[in-house]
């Protein structure tokens, strides 16, 4: 009898135990997932984070060259400039020599 007891008694324990490692197992699975989400979450996150740097970078440095391509314009525009400005009176001084001389014959 007291056999009996004791077998009932371990069979109660065992699906005690079995009925608490079901339910740290449904735990542990769902604190898992929730990490995972907590992971995914966060890589996305950087992800987004990394791509609007990578925009602004690309900014940046778009803004730059214009800024540089300006500049080099700018300073081949005045170059051209100040050739034509050299060149300019010598030419008005044949052209007006010319006409002076035209005038006369």
């Amino acid at each position: 009898m007291e056999l009996i007891k004791r077998i009932k008694q371990a069979e109660a324990e065992a699906q005690q135990i079995i009925e608490q490692a079901k339910a740290e197992a449904v735990g542990q699975a769902e604190q898992a997932r929730h990490q995972r989400r907590g992971l995914l979450e966060e890589a996305e996150r950087r992800r987004k984070k990394a791509i609007q740097d990578a925009v602004s970078r690309g900014r940046a440095q778009a803004q730059q060259e214009i800024n540089d391509l300006r500049a080099r314009a700018e300073n081949h525009r005045r170059q051209i400039r100040q050739k034509a400005e050299s060149k300019m009176a010598p030419a008005a001084a044949r052209v007006m020599d010319y006409l002076a001389g035209e005038n006369h014959t």
